[in-house]
């Protein structure tokens, strides 16, 4: 017996939740690619982040897309939690996955044309990467006999939640070590925390019509996903309007504090507001 949904109301709701999450979510790319781009500079914006941001929403994009897709692979989630058991991916799932994927590589691309300062890709993160997409090679080779691609698809699931919890990390230390978010759009992380909210509600919605909780630990990645956007982003703004507010001049401009000054060349243009 193949699944379905129980009420109308309830399926509209989570289309809905989902496409705004999407909405939001995707939207929470550009105001940094604005604010780099106004600036011509990427100071500010930690790249040990985006780096590891990039292997997250590509090893979410191959999770999402390919339980979205493939019927085998359906089989076997329904083989594993039963056939009344909805796939817990949507289509907003899928087409967020392929614009985070495409929007991150872009703005890698600006840190290669814009102005970086002394800021480079740490070590750890570089060895963090390899590592991870060498082990992901690695289940691929032994997923492959057997055919088990949903529990290859799984791994994918748990380098996009492990990739969520680290690469906030050098973000949020860099705006301590500075003192100020000038440079790290705070338009990207309300976004993110209205898509964050949204996807979680969009979870709960399912989970009600269904009346299981299912589809929470059936996608553990997409629920540990909602929660920790909502963690990082909450403490972003906190940085932001709290720990390290913008002090502008007589003129609205934001006055670049001197401990952010080693990270700029003396030949730098005052920074423009976040976006």
């Amino acid at each position: 017996m193949s699944s379905s949904w129980n009420a109308v109301g309830l399926e509209v709701l989570y289309q809905v939740l989902g496409w705004v999450a999407f909405f939001a979510w995707s939207f929470s790319f550009y105001p940094q690619v604005v604010l780099n781009y106004k600036r011509k500079s990427v100071v500010g914006l930690n790249f040990d982040f985006l780096v590891l941001n990039l292997t997250k929403h590509s090893s979410y994009l191959v999770y999402n897309a390919a339980l979205f897709f493939s019927p085998f692979i359906q089989r076997q989630y329904h083989d594993k939690y039963g056939d009344k058991e909805m796939i817990p991916v949507a289509a907003n799932d899928v087409a967020f996955s392929l614009h985070a994927v495409a929007l991150t590589a872009f703005t890698l691309f600006q840190v290669f044309i814009y102005e970086r300062g002394n800021q480079k890709i740490s070590k750890v993160c570089i060895s963090i990467t390899a590592i991870v997409w060498t082990a992901a090679i690695v289940c691929l080779i032994v997923a492959w006999p057997k055919s088990n691609w949903l529990w290859l698809i799984d791994v994918f699931n748990s380098i996009q939640v492990g990739m969520t919890a680290i690469k906030y990390i050098p973000q949020a230390v860099m705006n301590f070590k500075r003192k100020s978010t000038i440079g790290w759009s705070i338009g990207n992380i309300l976004l993110d925390l209205t898509g964050g909210v949204l996807n979680f509600g969009q979870m709960g919605v399912q989970s009600i019509d269904q009346h299981t909780l299912v589809n929470f630990y059936g996608n553990i990645g997409k629920t540990l996903l909602s929660l920790e956007v909502v963690f990082f982003d909450i403490l972003f703004i906190i940085q932001h309007y709290v720990l390290y507010p913008v002090k502008r001049d007589e003129n609205g401009k934001a006055i670049i504090s001197e401990r952010v000054a080693p990270l700029i060349r003396p030949s730098d243009k005052p920074e423009e507001d976040n976006v």
